[in-house]
């Protein structure tokens, strides 16, 4: 009797991926028609199956792993650091007059602002090395966090706050029990724009500063007018983003099995 539940559902799944993965081969077939069609030189725009080749040809060597490893390693420590301290001074801002009074100009100043304008006094403090560029992504990557942790906090309901307070709550327990589960959807979604900012600042900082990485190699592969590598760093970087999207938005699913947003829709 559930064979027939279980059989469309699993057609409903695979139908749905295929049609999320329709786009991207397309794209990927304009891209190798247009380079094969002689309207532009392979120095402009490489097949992707050349391009492709060339990915494999540097994992066999094994580059393309200390370049990809190296790339992550950056973002997601720089992602981690934005994570506790965004929530954390998201929580102290929400909670603390005095706390707030002091972030919130800063916070309000810092966000719209491009904050690669940094870069030469990360530069001039920290290096060239790794530290400067997990700076130069957490300075950029824990502004999201922040504000979707005030705003998160700011709109839980008062009757919730009222409820465990009546229930013998301390103010401890009110924040980490019962505020920031509240909070966590907003959270969440802060989270999820911080992560692509992580990479994206990690590869813009590591064509700057030079080194091994994702973007290091991209830039050297630039200033040897290598066309393939430039437009292999491409798709590498475009494959690890759309990965850690897909595992955040997973993440995201498991944390909030008990939310309404996680609930199936009803079709009464």
């Amino acid at each position: 009797m559930s064979a027939a539940p279980t059989t469309s559902h699993l057609a409903s799944r695979l139908g749905g991926i295929a049609l999320g993965i329709l786009p991207i081969a397309l794209l990927a077939a304009g891209w190798e028609l247009v380079a094969s069609s002689g309207l532009v030189t392979p120095f402009m725009l490489p097949k992707l199956s050349a391009v492709l080749q060339r990915i494999y040809d540097d994992a066999l060597t094994g580059e393309l792993f200390i370049n990809l490893g190296l790339t992550l390693y950056r973002a997601l420590v720089g992602f981690a650091i934005s994570v506790v301290g965004g929530v954390l001074l998201g929580a102290a801002m929400a909670r603390s007059v005095p706390v707030r009074w002091f972030f919130d100009p800063i916070i309000s100043v810092g966000f719209p602002m491009p904050k690669i304008a940094f870069l030469p006094i990360m530069v001039l403090w920290l290096g060239f090395f790794d530290v400067s560029k997990i700076a130069m992504i957490v300075l950029d990557a824990i502004f999201p966090v922040v504000t979707a942790t005030v705003a998160g906090l700011n709109s839980v309901e008062r009757e919730l706050i009222w409820s465990a307070r009546n229930m013998g709550a301390s103010e401890r327990e009110l924040l980490w029990q019962v505020m920031l589960p509240a909070a966590l959807p907003q959270i969440l979604t802060g989270l999820q724009v911080s992560l692509p900012l992580c990479l994206i600042v990690a590869v813009v900082a590591e064509m700057a500063m030079g080194g091994y990485g994702l973007g290091g190699a991209m830039n050297t592969a630039s200033r040897f007018a290598d066309s393939r590598g430039v437009f292999a760093g491409i798709v590498e970087i475009a494959a690890v983003g759309y990965c850690l999207i897909k595992l955040m938005s997973l993440l995201r699913r498991r944390l909030l099995l008990w939310h309404q947003e996680a609930l199936e829709p009803t079709t009464a």
